[in-house]
């Protein structure tokens, strides 16, 4: 007698960095069930939907999958979908009010319960709804501590802490991901190691706040420490120090992460500009290993804009940190994020955000035009909404602003030979591959033999455009599997 089947799934990511980490950890406790990933819906017995609310459109998104996979299970109805993620914490009940189609909803505090609650739902037949308030007090609970089935084993994301204690006025993360939560600094120091063991070359640290790591675990650290045993529990090379902080820094971490064998790229997202720390530019300066780029989100160049936004700084403060990270660190790129058409924005408020992006002089930005969101306080502000023809056009007078920075930051690196660690092949040309710089620039560049994932390249930079740089294949440095720099003559 032939065994059953095995069962499918298949999960589609909205959203941020840490939404894709979560992913990641959602396959991986689907996969030690027993389920195997599938190509897409149709081959799949199970569809998880993992969503973001940073914008409305997200909603949007999110219900116009829900209608395509109600089609689905009306063919199939042993088809098991569920919702996971910030916008299941945001809506909690009403996703199964206006979709009861779906078997299982969860929240961003509670997805290593998402192969038991799938279970259930199977089991009893009825809809499941689980959403925390807080992240459970168990390391266990931490997102990285879950099972995980990454795409690439060259690269990782490693998140550090999770939740926000900031109050954008415009931000509903605070809402949905909970107070800051720094993890143990040992633990993220060994899950590096662990996947520099296993080959991975290049780590992301993630985090709501980056720069604010470590805040929380000042009263974890009070009175008398046994310095030796703190050693294992928040990483050697900061507990060994002369005269150790009272607790941690996200500089500390950095630099051990960076000093660990085998790792020779390490980025971090998201900072917040107003915790950016002389500390953390040093490191950045310092370690080779810390990639020089710099994400550092503006939202707007008005004090007045930036006030009611509750961010924490004015345009020339963040001015000051900006001019002391290039001034610091050799060849850095900066990146940013910028909101257009908050509420209440005038000419002259956006004019002067104009301004500051032109002085600022960025790599690239993110911009975005002003989405309410329920719950947040500028959303209340409807009396202050911009038109949207008006918000349109300053975005578009925005976007001509940063590709000129952009397209003039790239012409600048023409005849340079770069370092490349490649991601893949081109999705719009087979006989391209892609990778980026260690300021993650994209490059794209022909293989006469498609070079995999995780290969280290040197390109010699031939064209420039305001989103990414081509170039021509010099020389393979190091295969993926490789420890060492081996030269390969490219041809």
């Amino acid at each position: 007698m032939s065994a059953a089947p095995q069962k499918t799934f298949y999960l589609e990511t909205f959203g941020c960095q840490m939404n894709v980490h979560d992913s990641e950890r959602l396959a991986g406790i689907l996969e030690g069930d027993g389920l195997v990933a599938a190509e897409g819906v149709e081959d799949a017995d199970v569809v998880v939907l993992n969503t973001c609310c940073i914008r409305e459109n997200a909603d949007n998104k999110l219900y116009g999958h829900l209608g395509h996979l109600k089609a689905v299970k009306d063919r199939r109805p042993d088809l098991q979908i569920a919702v996971g993620g910030c916008l299941a914490q945001k809506d909690r009940d009403i996703i199964q009010q206006r979709a009861p189609w779906v078997d299982a909803v969860w929240g961003t505090h509670n997805v290593g319960r998402a192969g038991d609650l799938l279970a259930t739902a199977g089991a009893t037949g009825s809809p499941v709804l689980e959403i925390l308030d807080a992240t459970l007090d168990d390391d266990e609970a931490f997102p990285s501590a879950l099972p995980v089935r990454r795409d690439q084993a060259w690269t990782a994301w490693v998140t550090i802490q999770i939740g926000c204690d900031n109050n954008c006025a415009f931000c509903i993360v605070p809402s949905v991901r909970g107070p800051e939560i720094s993890r143990p600094f040992g633990q993220i120091v060994r899950e590096v190691e662990d996947l520099a063991a296993a080959g991975t070359v290049e780590v992301t640290l993630l985090g709501q706040n980056v720069n604010s790591y470590g805040r929380d675990l000042t009263t974890r650290l009070r009175g008398e420490v046994d310095w030796h045993h703190h050693a294992e529990v928040t990483g050697a090379a900061w507990a060994t120090a002369e005269r150790p902080r009272a607790r941690p820094l996200f500089a500390d971490l950095l630099r051990d992460v960076a000093r660990i064998d085998g790792i020779r790229r390490v980025r971090y997202t998201s900072p917040h500009p107003k915790d950016l720390r002389p500390e953390t530019i040093e490191v950045m300066a310092t370690e080779s290993a810390v990639c020089p780029h710099l994400h550092l989100p503006l939202q707007a160049g008005s004090d007045r804009i930036l006030a009611l936004m509750h961010r924490g700084y004015t345009a020339a403060r963040y001015l000051e940190k900006l001019a002391a990270a290039r001034a610091a660190v050799a060849d850095l790129a900066v990146t940013s994020d910028i909101i257009v058409g908050f509420p209440g924005e005038t000419e002259s408020d956006f004019e002067r955000t104009l301004e500051v992006v032109a002085e600022a002089g960025y790599d690239s930005a993110y911009t975005f035009i002003y989405s309410p969101r329920p719950g947040t306080e500028a959303a209340g502000r409807t009396d202050e909404m911009i038109p949207a023809q008006v918000a349109a056009e300053r975005f578009e007078r925005l976007r001509i602003v940063v590709e000129r920075s952009a397209l003039a930051r790239h012409q600048a690196r023409l005849g340079r030979t770069e370092e490349i660690l490649v991601e893949g092949p081109s999705k719009r040309d087979a006989g391209v591959v892609s990778g980026r710089t260690a300021q993650g620039k994209l490059v794209h560049f022909p293989a006469a033999g498609m070079l995999p994932a995780g290969t280290w390249a040197d390109v010699r930079i031939t064209r420039a455009a305001p989103h990414f740089l081509a170039g021509e294949l010099l020389a393979v440095t190091c295969r993926p599997s490789h420890r060492t720099r081996i030269p390969v003559v490219a041809g």
